[in-house]
């Protein structure tokens, strides 16, 4: 290497090079704060588990409906608290595999629980009466749903957005709304 090449010029575009490749730097804050939010969210699952609604209550050594809800929401719990208790007790782990924030990054979150929260309300309307005909909300929330987070992630081919969007919207209504019979 030549005294040429050694410039501060170059010296700057080597250490930007340097940075791209390193991983985000490990957070101890980001992890206890990752291990109260996850308690918190498993902590509401298994209040609304044990608000499920029964026809009638099982009888002894069968399970009813708030079994297997209650058996995740209990499981999330355990194990939210597990990873609150070592990012509390341990150094947190190194995040060298992780790539550092990307710009737009923060913006796409926040766009994904905006996305989220809006089919949830239109979700809650269960059907509505449009000129004269009943029509399932859910639907038709779903498949805007996974068009607007396509197209939010970048996804950009209109064909396969739309067959992909109408095809998982219409398994998922078809699977638990006619054949399971589950309420959507």
């Amino acid at each position: 290497m030549s005294h040429a090449d050694s410039t501060p010029a170059a010296e700057q575009v080597e250490r930007v090079e340097q940075d791209e490749h390193q991983g985000a730097p490990a957070s101890r804050p980001l992890e206890i704060v990752f291990g109260v939010v996850s308690l918190a969210f498993s902590a509401g699952y298994l209040f609304l588990a044990t608000q499920i609604p029964l026809r009638r209550e099982a009888l002894p050594g069968q399970i009813d409906a708030r079994f297997w809800p209650m058996v995740i929401a209990v499981t999330a719990v355990v194990i939210s608290l597990a990873i609150l208790a070592i990012a509390i007790t341990r150094p947190a782990p190194g995040r060298e595999d992780l790539d550092r924030i990307q710009p737009g990054g923060t913006v796409r979150v926040i766009a994904t629980l905006a996305i989220a929260g809006a089919f949830i309300a239109v979700w809650s309307l269960g059907s509505v009466i449009l000129f004269g005909y009943r029509i399932e909300v859910f639907p038709i929330a779903a498949a805007v749903l996974m068009a607007a987070l396509m197209l939010l992630y970048g996804h950009r081919r209109w064909l396969s957005l739309i067959i992909y969007s109408v095809s998982v919207a219409a398994f998922v209504y078809v699977v638990f709304g006619m054949l399971l019979r589950i309420p959507l």
